[in-house]
């Protein structure tokens, strides 16, 4: 009875299939090769979207860096004028950012962590285990999407209450653990690609369900899992209502509270340099996750529409 064993994926056989990947999108329907000119109105629409979209970045950063009496000044300047970086100091001072970083961090690296697992081993069992009723159960979860959040709010917050968890990070993490219909549904989609015939030829050698998920499906999962992956560390490191609803206690708030708790003390004299500082600041992981597993976000987002 022969084992098995992961499958690794030589570099050179990834970098071919990124190079063939590429190939694709730039053939028509076809087959024939596009040329540079015939898509030079597209690439222009998509550069100056993408310059609108990066605008209120730039403006955040420029803002950031200016001092108070060139904030006040009209027309605003486009560049600063002097180079305030002591701006990003005092916004770390203001509040207690580092604790609520540390809180933030703990709750987003804690749901990815439990979202890729819980998602995966579901998705693994709607997509490659074929059992009684599969399809309808699945529905039934697609179903739970329609479901508004203040319908589960309420009840949601007693039970946590009568748990004692108000006041303790739990209830943002908790819940991880159980799935999201999203996520599945995504994973569930990819998963599908798999060939049947390499899992259903690991059961003929005697291989266990977990085996063919950690050794045969998980490596080929990757992009997918990372996908996943940035979907909940920016949902989770933006939760603003979540934190709202159950972290009354400063030691155990967000930055997404923090922030709101910053402007609302400096309501009547705002210093918005320092707002967007910290603002920045708050951003700033996210986009450096971003840039650092962009190709695997893409290729997991888009790979499901490739045969």
């Amino acid at each position: 009875m022969s084992t098995v064993t992961r499958v690794d994926i030589p570099v050179d056989e990834r970098r071919a299939q990124r190079r063939a990947d590429k190939e694709m999108l730039n053939r028509r329907a076809d087959g024939t090769r596009r040329s540079w000119h015939s898509t030079l109105a597209a690439r222009i629409v998509m550069i100056a979207l993408s310059l609108l979209f990066l605008l209120p970045l730039y403006w955040m950063i420029a803002s950031s860096l200016k001092s108070d009496v060139e904030l006040a000044q009209f027309p605003p300047t486009l560049f600063p004028q002097s180079w305030e970086f002591g701006n990003y100091l005092e916004a770390l001072t203001a509040m207690p950012f580092l604790r609520f970083f540390a809180n933030s961090a703990i709750i987003t690296i804690s749901v990815v962590v439990l979202s890729v697992v819980s998602n995966f081993i579901v998705a693994y069992g709607f997509a490659c285990i074929d059992w009684p009723g599969r399809d309808k159960v699945f529905y039934l979860v697609i179903a739970t999407l329609f479901l508004p959040f203040p319908v589960t709010l309420i009840p949601m917050f007693d039970m946590w209450a009568r748990l004692g968890a108000v006041n303790t990070l739990f209830p943002l993490i908790i819940p991880a653990m159980f799935g999201s219909a999203f996520y599945v549904f995504l994973l569930r989609q990819f998963l599908k690609q798999i060939p049947r015939d390499m899992l259903d030829a690991a059961r003929v050698d005697g291989a266990s369900e977990w085996t063919i998920l950690w050794r045969l499906v998980y490596p080929t999962s990757k992009p997918a899992l990372v996908t996943v992956a940035i979907f909940a560390a920016v949902a989770a490191w933006n939760d603003f209502m979540g934190p709202l609803i159950y972290l009354q206690d400063e030691r155990v708030q967000t930055l997404s509270i923090g922030l709101q708790v910053f402007r609302s003390v400096n309501a009547q004299d705002v210093s918005f340099n320092l707002l967007m500082a910290a603002s920045f600041l708050v951003i700033l992981p996210l986009l450096i996750l971003f840039f650092l597993f962009q190709r695997y976000f893409i290729r997991g987002i888009t790979i499901g529409g490739f045969k």
